[in-house]
This record gives C-alpha cells, structure tokens and sequence, in this order.
C-alpha cells in the first residue's frame, strides 16, 4: 500500500496501532520524520507491546536528534521485546541505545 492510500484510510476514520505504524515506517524511508514521529508515537501509545514499534519510534526520535526521548523509547521496546520473547529486537535495541551512549 502507498502512503496516500493509507493516509485516506485514516482521514476516514479508520484509525489503528497498525495502521499508524505502517506510515510511520513508510513516512521514516521517505524522508519525512516530522510526520513519521506523530505515526510512531501514537502507534506505541495505541500499542505498548509492539517492540518493532518502540524500534522505530526510538529511531525516528534519534533522527530529530531527541536523544533523552529515544533512549526511553528504546528502554521501552527493550523491556516489551524481552517480555515477549522477540530477542533480535531487544538486541538491535540495546545497539541503537549504546550508539546514543547509554
């Protein structure tokens, strides 16, 4: 799906964790971390369990040089990927919050 199709789908009301993430994602990959940041960070508060979610979020964060913000984000998808078992998550997580120097 594109970003303008998905973008419709949600100025007509169809709002979802899902949804969010997806043009979070796709809005990271085209440049546009403004927009990419609202994404994510509703896509987390609609889904707390959503590692791949706090992964991106605490990307994008890092991106906007939010760094005090992504490392929480971060922390957060650490803890939430380790209680689901999702351990490349959590080990990509801990890189990403090293790189910003822990």
């Amino acid at each position: 799906m594109d970003r303008q199709a998905l973008e419709k789908m949600l100025e007509q009301g169809t709002d979802s964790a899902l949804l969010r993430y997806t043009l979070g994602t796709l809005c990271l990959k085209q440049g546009d971390p403004e927009t990419a940041v609202e994404h994510l960070a509703e896509a987390v508060r609609r889904n707390e369990e959503h590692s791949a979610g706090w992964k991106h979020y605490g990307k994008v964060l890092a991106q906007l040089r939010r760094v005090e913000e992504a490392k929480s984000a971060y922390e957060k998808g650490i803890s939430v990927a380790e209680a689901k078992g999702d351990v490349q998550a959590a080990k990509e997580m801990r890189v990403f919050l090293k790189r910003l120097g822990e």
